[in-house]
């Protein structure tokens, strides 16, 4: 932009006419007012400001984002206050030294409130969702998250401090689940720790209930965490497999894989078998992808992962649906090695499934109480009967009973597996249930 006026020859500040041009003094007096007006706007937020509803963020996921919030307006504060200063000064004086003072503090203002607007407006908008048509989905996907947590804390054998906020769900459309853990920095955030487990689920999951076995995985991971196991299931993957003779390169694989691999059987712990089904709805994809390893990702390449949740079915006493899921997946991928899968990673597995999932499932860890997690959450008939019961009851509209939250996504699934109803009404018969609780 062409500035107006010329700079004096002699490289000395030139005053700017405080009483005629009124232009100029308008201007520098807007940016302290603009800088206090974008500080008052970042407040944080109250508590009835996304409605008062069961489907409205709590109080304690109010309080979290607010405390962060908070951290971040005592440094734009600062700032604002440097602003005001200076177009005083700026005011009384208009020369170039103090107004090149002002325009560097209205930059370093400007800064700090972009910062603190990102964080400000990643809350509004998630909080925001609780107030459209779609809050009283994720206040139920809320719910079956929380029930996984009470189920593994009530599952300890010993006690431990209960984490807080829990996990909070919100919508994405086009994206994959996701979850952003406890405590880790978050770039939406300007890299500030996450304060409360955020659990994405994509619009397509939320129209269809019965492929909500992703927020049993997405709580998995967090569970992981929360529970002080992030760091010894991948040390005793490791070790499991070095002791059977595996060999190095393999168990570095598996145990680099422990994440996925864990929060795909945790969730099948937490979920039943429908879990498999939902899981396979995710990898099974074209014979190209599910055979493609990729020496860097996270996830078990999608051939074998499938295989994992079907040994740990077995191990829980449900053979026959673990016999059904494992003829299907052969049947759609009869030949593993015509992908990219290392013959060293394939030729190990049937030994390596099974110890994996011995690792992760059946040996005690010392922050579960010295329990198994198949002790702390466990799955077996009884269970699946009172997810059978559910289906039937949610298919004619019944009401479900007492069935733990996190069982109605079995149900839900074979309710419609089953043809027991259309899948519009096991639709909304689930969320009813889950949101009149």
């Amino acid at each position: 932009m062409e500035a107006t006026g010329s700079p004096s020859t002699n490289g000395a500040s030139k005053t700017l006419p405080s009483t005629k041009s009124t232009a100029a003094t308008r201007w520098i007096r807007s940016q302290a007012v603009n800088a206090r007006r974008h500080f008052d706007a970042l407040r944080p937020f109250r508590n009835d400001e996304f409605g008062t509803g069961p489907e409205s963020p709590s109080e304690a996921h109010i309080k979290s984002a607010n405390e962060l919030i908070t951290v971040l307006r005592t440094r734009l504060e600062r700032r604002t206050r440097r602003v005001n200063a200076v177009t005083a000064a700026a005011l009384r004086q208009p020369t170039t030294p103090r107004l090149q003072l002002l325009v560097r503090a209205k930059e370093s203002a400007h800064g700090a409130t972009h910062a603190t607007e990102r964080v400000w407006d990643f809350y509004l908008e998630l909080f925001g969702q609780r107030q459209s048509v779609f809050g009283t989905w994720l206040l139920s996907c809320d719910r079956i998250a929380q029930h996984c947590y009470q189920a593994a804390y009530t599952g300890l054998g010993q006690a431990r401090s209960i984490p807080t906020p829990p996990p909070f769900c919100y919508m994405r459309t086009g994206f994959s689940p996701a979850t952003f853990r406890r405590g880790i920095p978050l770039r939406r955030l300007g890299l500030k720790l996450n304060p409360f487990p955020l659990i994405q689920i994509p619009y397509h999951r939320l129209v269809n209930p019965w492929t909500l076995g992703a927020i049993l995985h997405e709580v998995s991971h967090n569970l992981q965490n929360d529970l002080g196991l992030a760091r010894l299931i991948p040390q005793r993957i490791g070790q499991t497999l070095l002791r059977a003779g595996c060999g190095r390169a393999v168990a570095a694989v598996w145990s680099r894989w422990n994440r996925e691999t864990f929060a795909d059987l945790s969730a099948l712990l937490l979920g039943g078998p429908a879990v498999v089904a939902s899981l396979m709805d995710i990898i099974g994809r074209s014979p190209e992808t599910v055979k493609t390893f990729n020496p860097r990702g996270p996830h078990p390449t999608p051939y074998l992962r499938a295989f994992l949740s079907i040994e740990l079915l077995r191990r829980l006493g449900f053979a026959e649906h673990a016999d059904q899921y494992r003829r299907l997946w052969m049947r759609m991928y009869p030949n593993p090695r015509s992908g990219t899968i290392p013959a060293a990673i394939l030729d190990s597995f049937p030994t390596v499934c099974r110890l994996v999932v011995d690792a992760i499932c059946f040996q005690p860890y010392e922050p579960l109480g010295n329990k198994t997690y198949a002790e702390v959450i466990p799955f077996g008939m009884k269970e699946q009967q009172m997810i059978r019961e559910a289906a039937g009851r949610l298919a004619s509209g019944t009401d479900p009973g007492i069935i733990p939250e996190r069982y109605l996504i079995g149900a839900a699934r074979m309710a419609m597996d089953r043809k027991l109803a259309s899948p519009e009404a096991i639709t909304q018969a689930f969320y009813h249930e889950l949101t009149r609780r």
